[in-house]
């Protein structure tokens, strides 16, 4: 069983305009971290301290780090055709999505999914669904959240923890029936041919 979680840190809300300051993404394998894709962004405008005071990320620790149009590339090889999950989803998607777009730039290949929807279905009764909450709820131990690869790791032992409720353990469901518990229909990342400038752009 393979997939993907993913995590972004943004200097605000709106995808298009703000922009990402830092994604992280870690590889399971069988339940196992196999992988992971961790780097700053920088995001060549400064980030408001509304936002690093939540992620606690400063203008000084993202200067001079790749910018997102270098990032793309190396990010889409790492995800490859493998299952994307997310706790929010579609918020790092719209991010990611635009400046997929934008750059015209290469992207994943597997279905994104929202570990928050799927643990409506399968834990109902809780206050709230915040990433903090479920972790707490089922016992995953955690220091602190709001940076991309701790939160793409407490990500991934969520939907892992889903799995076994679902499964009895590290069987992944039919696909279907993962995205028939998000609520929403088969959300993917656009596939542009990439411009020349993005070929050859896999090193951090």
């Amino acid at each position: 069983m393979t997939f993907i979680s993913f995590d972004l840190e943004t200097t605000g809300f709106i995808a298009g305009v703000d922009r990402i300051v830092e994604i992280g993404a870690i590889r399971y394998i069988d339940g196992e971290v196999e992988a992971v894709f961790a780097t700053l962004v920088d995001p060549l405008m400064p980030i408001p301290e509304g936002a690093s005071r939540v992620n606690g990320i400063s203008n000084d620790m993202v200067r001079g780090k790749p910018t997102i149009d270098r990032l793309l590339p190396a990010f889409a090889e790492f995800c490859g055709d493998s299952i994307l999950v997310a706790h929010n989803a579609n918020f790092d998607y719209q991010f990611l999505n635009a400046d997929i777009v934008k750059n015209e730039a290469p992207a994943p290949r597997g279905v994104v999914l929202d570990t928050c929807n799927i643990a409506r279905k399968i834990i109902p009764g809780l206050a709230n669904y915040k990433l903090g909450t479920l972790v707490a709820h089922l016992e995953i131990p955690a220091t602190g959240f709001h940076r991309a690869e701790e939160d793409a790791q407490y990500c991934g032992q969520l939907f892992l923890k889903l799995i076994e409720k679902m499964s009895g353990g590290l069987h992944m469901p039919p696909l279907e029936n993962l995205i028939t518990l998000t609520g929403k229909t088969e959300l993917r990342f656009p596939q542009i041919t990439p411009n020349p400038k993005q070929l050859g752009l896999f090193d951090l």
